[in-house]
């Protein structure tokens, strides 16, 4: 970690704060909330100029984000170098064919979740979920039903804190289910080790395969209205209702809608992932029971399917877990090796071979940087081609001087 990050606010203010809300669920008497910034994410605000977030460092992923040792199988194996360790890899979808339409791809997720209320007596699914009142925006939600995570299946491509839920975990009388980015997943990994009744309410932790939140700024550019015009969105969508599915806003009384390709949407939101997101070392939430995401290789533009995901079990728990979903009858899985994880996302894994490069770059300006174990990322980065390396480096060289990352911004003034 370097040695600028000394609090939560330098995380913050160097663009590293992944907007987990892990701090406001953490610090001791509310001495942390969080408010949205449209142009950045959600970010925590410290109310008590006097309270020292030095401690809350280590449950954060934007100063830090380590594999424990006990989880690194095999580190010898291309596949383990390039994803992190699995106990089995499944390729499939939700039994339940409306699951499937509503998520993202093959709604497995979704499956799973409702498995664990409804087979396995789990309390509740604390996950992300659209705001009612303005779905632009995102908030964190308790599942205990179908109908409820069906309402909020489907990705949510702007800034989410499920993080700042988790007294809710913790408080409850059983296990319960946690969805979130792998940056939560970081850092509720990191919490559970500190917190007993916590660990022991974690049910089972699943995550998604992200590239990167893009700020509500994007979600705004992209329907095409300012903040004061966004109170006449009556819905929005960001995929989701077949695979991929589209970017599609509601307005008014549902007498008009916009529609965009997902193709099309994802690439201009992309334009507005902050920083911390270009630095990602796990964007296929190596950290969590369960890790899931689409098998791309699977989507041909031409021949529609419902939706295909890939399913990685990361633990011995969320193998279990998979297998009796599929018993039960709430998944259809056929059973795949890595070679399929590393042609279905091919993308996501090409940006994580060059991350050593961009923290190299950043360094050499330096810019302050989370500090990253047990990623193997000297190891691809080494295997790269010489042209791609260096079109890395100067690539990150340019782009932080262009858009000010060396120099600290205050984005959100303390109380």
């Amino acid at each position: 970690m370097s040695e600028r990050l000394r609090a939560i606010k330098d995380v913050r203010d160097w663009g590293l704060c992944t907007g987990c809300g892990a701090c406001t669920y953490a610090c001791p008497n509310g001495e942390i909330t969080l408010e949205n910034v449209p142009s950045a994410g959600i970010r925590p605000r410290i109310l008590d100029e006097s309270y020292d977030s030095s401690e809350l460092l280590s449950i954060c992923p934007g100063a830090s984000v380590i594999v424990p040792i006990n989880d690194k199988k095999s580190p010898e194996r291309n596949a383990s170098l390039e994803f992190g360790a699995t106990t089995e890899i499944w390729t499939g979808y939700a039994a339940d064919a409306q699951i499937r339409f509503a998520g993202s791809s093959g709604g497995v997720l979704t499956a799973l979740s409702l498995f664990c209320l409804e087979q396995l007596g789990m309390e509740f699914v604390l996950h992300t979920g659209k705001d009612a009142e303005k779905p632009w925006l995102n908030t964190t939600v308790q599942s205990t039903s179908r109908e409820q995570l069906l309402s909020h299946a489907g990705s949510r491509y702007a800034p989410s804190s499920p993080c700042d839920g988790l007294a809710l975990v913790e408080s409850s009388p059983g296990p319960c289910v946690f969805i979130g980015k792998p940056c939560d997943v970081a850092a509720v990994d990191r919490l559970r080790k500190q917190r007993p009744k916590l660990d022991r309410n974690l049910g089972l932790v699943l995550t998604f395969f992200c590239a990167g939140t893009p700020s509500t700024q994007g979600t705004l550019d992209l329907a095409g209205i300012t903040p004061e015009e966004a109170g006449s969105i009556q819905d929005l969508r960001y995929r989701g209702e077949g695979w991929p599915g589209n970017f599609k806003v509601t307005w008014d009384n549902g007498d008009r809608e916009t529609c965009l390709p997902y193709s099309e949407s994802w690439k201009k939101l992309t334009s507005y992932r902050p920083l911390r997101c270009n630095l990602c070392p796990d964007g296929l939430g190596q950290m969590a029971d369960i890790s899931c995401g689409d098998a791309w290789d699977e989507y041909d533009p031409n021949h529609p399917s419902p939706g295909v995901s890939l399913v990685l079990a990361r633990t011995a728990l969320g193998q279990d877990i998979i297998r009796q979903a599929i018993a039960h009858g709430y998944l259809k899985l056929s059973s795949a090796g890595p070679d399929r994880v590393l042609a279905a996302q091919e993308n996501l894994l090409g940006r994580r071979r060059e991350l050593f490069g961009r923290l190299l770059a950043l360094r050499l300006l330096g810019i302050p940087i989370p500090r990253f174990s047990g990623f193997s990322l000297l190891r691809r980065w080494v295997r790269l081609p010489l042209h791609r390396k260096f079109k890395t480096v100067v690539g990150t060289l340019r782009r932080a001087l262009v858009r000010g990352w060396w120099e600290r911004k205050i984005e959100v003034p303390e109380a």
